[in-house]
């Protein structure tokens, strides 16, 4: 999904607010940095891609490799210590895959980046809620099946926080198919507030899923920019579950059996599949 002119005054509103956030002292060198380089951007690109290169230029005007470092820590010890909580839900529903998915569906709503900048009460409201919201798009009995019948499932994570919902999908998934082989999806440099492997070890996702990062520091997954050792990882995964907008935006146009679990934040994103935004979505590739 290439980028839309839509998304430009977010990437900009982005790079503002995170140099505030991460302290940037050069603010108007790296203003005239990105605008220079936006000059010459490929607009073919997807817009995961070029967020991916400006916050490589903020990470060198902070000096600093990881400026969401503790934003990312808090929000994952955080939401640790409610997953309890949500574990015995889902263990009690009478369909307890099916509010596992939810459950991660409304995960991805935990996102306190610069752009989103999510309000806990509205994360809480969610959460509160999940039993009674509906899918928007539904393709959750096809995603069954295929988690059954699978030998290898590729899940790509997304934020902070988000991930402690995605390790009791991941704990549902192996329930289902003890023989399945897991293997969760982290960036590979820090970027933003999305995961990166020492995330998913604090969590504990390694308990069901091998990490593997993918030598990218792009938002989302951007094939082209990743390892060898992820593409091949990627192309040998029977299904795919993507969680979040940028893997949307990154995968939504490749030939391969891939789960979207996402809600619709804007409306670039919830026009291009064709519901209103802030819905929850769980849906089989097109192609």
């Amino acid at each position: 999904m290439r980028m839309h002119d839509k998304c430009l005054p977010c990437v900009i509103n982005q790079v503002i607010k995170v140099a505030d956030i991460a302290g940037v002292d050069t603010k108007e060198e790296l203003l005239r940095e990105v605008f220079t380089y936006l000059s010459k951007a490929n607009y073919n690109a997807d817009t995961p891609e070029i967020v991916g290169d400006i916050f490589t230029m903020i990470k060198r005007h902070t000096n600093n490799p990881d400026p969401y470092k503790e934003t990312r820590n808090y929000y994952n010890t955080m939401f640790l210590n409610l997953i309890p909580e949500y574990e015995r839900k889902i263990e009690q529903a009478e369909n307890s895959f099916m509010l596992a998915i939810r459950y991660a569906i409304v995960g991805n709503i935990i996102d306190f980046g610069p752009v989103h900048n999510t309000l806990l009460e509205e994360v809480n409201d969610c959460f509160e809620n999940v039993e009674l919201l509906e899918l928007a798009i539904d393709d959750t009995q096809l995603l069954l099946n295929d988690v059954k019948n699978a030998e290898t499932l590729l899940y790509l994570g997304d934020n902070c926080g988000e991930i402690c919902l995605d390790k009791l999908l991941l704990k549902k998934i192996k329930e289902l198919n003890p023989n399945i082989k897991l293997l969760f999806g982290v960036r590979g440099k820090p970027v933003i507030n999305d995961s990166i492997t020492e995330d998913a070890y604090f969590v504990g996702i390694d308990k069901y899923a091998e990490v593997v990062d993918n030598g990218d520091g792009s938002l989302g997954t951007v094939l082209n920019r990743t390892s060898p050792t992820f593409k091949n990882v990627y192309k040998n995964a029977d299904v795919v579950i993507a969680k979040g907008q940028a893997n949307y935006e990154c995968l939504s146009e490749e030939d391969k059996n891939i789960y979207f679990l996402l809600m619709t934040k804007c409306d670039v994103i919830a026009n291009d599949i064709g519901v209103e935004e802030k819905k929850m979505i769980c849906m089989k590739n097109k192609t």
